[in-house]
């Protein structure tokens, strides 16, 4: 696999782990079902990640809980998953027509282990070679004026300011009303808690590419903030980490602020 899908291991590693522990959290039963050999390797070389690990449950479950409460509200809601990874959303949540997107080694990988005729709900899976092949082209068969969630979890810190941008940009013209629900991090928050974190993940050919204000590129192309959560203080709101709750209320919050999990809107006053 490409270094960025192998990112997909550890991230779906510490789902599985929290799947097994007295009291999970996000509770993503079906994570182990992707774990392999090298996928257990590579899990192994963050078990000293406690925070990180906890940030990254912390994470899928809030995003979970947002698309919970958009598919309570619209049960038939189209949720198109970018650089899908091994969520398994489709099958845990209730409702919605999901699309996912991915590389080919993933999607192949993710039919073979859980087949989308096993899922409950609407699910297809679209492989793309992100290098190679056209988002926009790809996306054209499903273009609406419908309401659509689009979750890009795990990815932006990855991307160069413009390929965020043509991202953007394709979202708005394929996906007329819809919300973008997404992860970031400031350069900041990195340079205080993530640098161990990154060492190893760069050992797996992939690097993040941070600035101190990355919502500033969404509010410069067209959206506006809906809503933004600390996926710190969840995660001490849950239990996940040993960082006492008064000192991130009193010390830590501004700074915890820095990676958050947003859910963007287009802003029509920006048209």
């Amino acid at each position: 696999m490409k270094p960025i899908s192998n990112t997909a291991f550890y991230c779906c590693g510490v789902r599985m782990q929290d799947a097994r522990s007295a009291k999970p959290v996000c509770g993503d039963i079906y994570a182990q079902a992707f774990m392999n050999e090298e996928g257990l390797r590579i899990l192994a070389a963050f078990k000293d990640e406690v925070r990180p690990n906890a940030s990254n449950v912390a994470r899928h479950r809030i995003i979970d809980d947002l698309l919970r409460r958009e598919l309570g509200a619209n049960p038939g809601l189209q949720i198109v998953l970018i650089g899908a990874g091994f969520d398994s959303r489709a099958f845990r949540l209730n409702g919605g027509k999901w699309l996912e997107l991915d590389e080919p080694q993933i999607i192949a990988y993710k039919n073979e282990r859980l087949p989308p005729a096993d899922c409950r709900n609407e699910l297809q899976r679209l492989p793309i070679d992100f290098a190679a092949d056209s988002l926009e082209e790809k996306l054209l068969p499903f273009a609406t004026r419908a309401p659509v969630v689009v979750v890009i979890e795990g990815v932006f810190m990855y991307l160069e300011e413009d390929a965020i941008r043509q991202l953007l940009l394709i979202l708005r013209r394929r996906f007329a009303s819809h919300k973008l629900i997404c992860d970031l991090m400031s350069r900041r928050f990195f340079d205080k808690y993530v640098r161990t974190l990154h060492e190893k993940i760069a050992g797996m050919g992939a690097t993040f590419k941070l600035m101190e204000s990355p919502d500033e590129i969404f509010l410069r192309n067209g959206y506006r903030v809906v809503e933004k959560i600390s996926v710190v203080g969840q995660a001490i709101a849950w239990g996940l980490t040993d960082i006492p709750g008064i000192l991130f209320r009193l010390f830590l919050r501004t700074l915890a602020q820095g990676y958050s999990i947003y859910v963007f809107a287009p802003d029509v006053s920006s048209k």
